[in-house]
């Protein structure tokens, strides 16, 4: 504490659409700004989900630590509280060897719960869920929905009925805590203390992106996602992997499975991924106190504009500007 103030350590958090090029932002200001980077889109923590999530090879991280990249095998559970408490551990690493956290993903949810924090709900019941997937199979994902309309009417207002994994979530919440999930959010969260977060986002022009996208999903096509996807399927535990039902995944199994032709799976592959980036867009707009650049993050120009609005606010203009804890700059 200085002058009665609360010394508070820096955070960089990079916001953006998918294929707006936020790795190769976090990249330029890890090297640049001494910091290590930390993952927060939900399918890279699983190894194997390497081409279909644009996953930085080992060989292209410049020798960056990348935190909560490949941690988990692929039938692994991982919810936004274990991201949130992973997420921790590895800001504490980062705060003891006196670098520069950098937050980088397209997972909102998982960029919030840290940030802000989670209700303090009971921990998950795969009993409980089990028997609401069966019974969703049995009487539909509606019957379930309507359940949780008597349980919690305020939760099933903002639910889809059809995001039957939040609606099972829900209702477990209030079977197990004896309290609908809207009265445990009311108590409020707990935000992320010792932190000060620089958000910095990323909104290239729209028609530019939509062309990435579909560029990009085609390199996916090209550099073997297919292939990717047929090992994930052949493990014995690929029917505990949430993860398939990602973009491209689900689009390229469905394929596999002789559901759709290839060029189909091809287009809705792209036509999704243009959805899920608007989606984001409107999830990332919400966000507080975000600075905001109208380009790509590989753009040298860009990452030179991020650079001078970084460094303005941590008061350094060179690399190692934050060398230890005693003597990193307040925000």
């Amino acid at each position: 504490m200085k002058d009665g103030r609360v010394e508070e350590y820096p955070l960089i958090a990079i916001v953006g659409p998918t294929a707006a090029g936020k790795s190769a932002l976090a990249l330029s200001l890890a090297e640049r700004l001494d910091g290590e980077v930390v993952n927060y889109d939900s399918v890279q923590v699983y190894r194997g989900f390497d081409i279909g999530t644009g996953k930085l090879p080992l060989a292209e991280r410049r020798g960056i630590p990348h935190h909560l990249v490949d941690c988990l095998d692929p039938g692994d559970d991982f919810t936004a509280g274990d991201f949130r408490r992973e997420a921790l551990k590895a800001l504490r690493e980062i705060l003891e060897r006196a670098k520069l956290p950098i937050l980088v993903g397209g997972t909102g949810l998982y960029l919030r719960a840290l940030l802000l924090g989670l209700f303090e709900g009971p921990p998950r019941s795969e009993h409980l869920r089990a028997r609401l997937r069966r019974l969703a199979d049995r009487r539909g994902r509606e019957f379930v929905h309507r359940l949780l309309d008597r349980l919690d009417p305020a939760s099933a207002g903002r639910i889809d009925p059809q995001d039957l994994q939040k609606v099972i979530r829900a209702v477990e919440v209030c079977l197990l805590a004896r309290q609908s999930i809207s009265a445990l959010h009311a108590r409020g969260r707990e935000p992320l203390q010792g932190f000060r977060c620089l958000k910095i986002g990323l909104n290239p022009a729209r028609s530019e992106l939509y062309a990435r996208i579909n560029q990009r999903a085609e390199r996916m096509f090209a550099s073997g996602l297919s292939d990717e996807v047929r090992c994930l399927l052949a493990r014995s535990d690929a029917a505990r992997m949430k993860a398939l039902g990602a973009l491209g995944y689900r689009q390229v199994a469905a394929a596999l499975r002789g559901e759709t032709r290839w060029p189909d799976a091809l287009g809705e592959m792209q036509a999704a991924t243009r959805q899920y980036a608007k989606r984001q867009m409107t999830w990332f707009r919400r966000e507080p106190d975000v600075t905001w650049f109208s380009a790509f993050g590989d753009d040298p120009e860009l990452q030179d504009r991020v650079l001078g609005s970084v460094n303005a606010v941590l008061g350094s203009k060179s690399k190692g500007a934050i060398d230890s804890p005693e003597t990193r700059p307040l925000f």
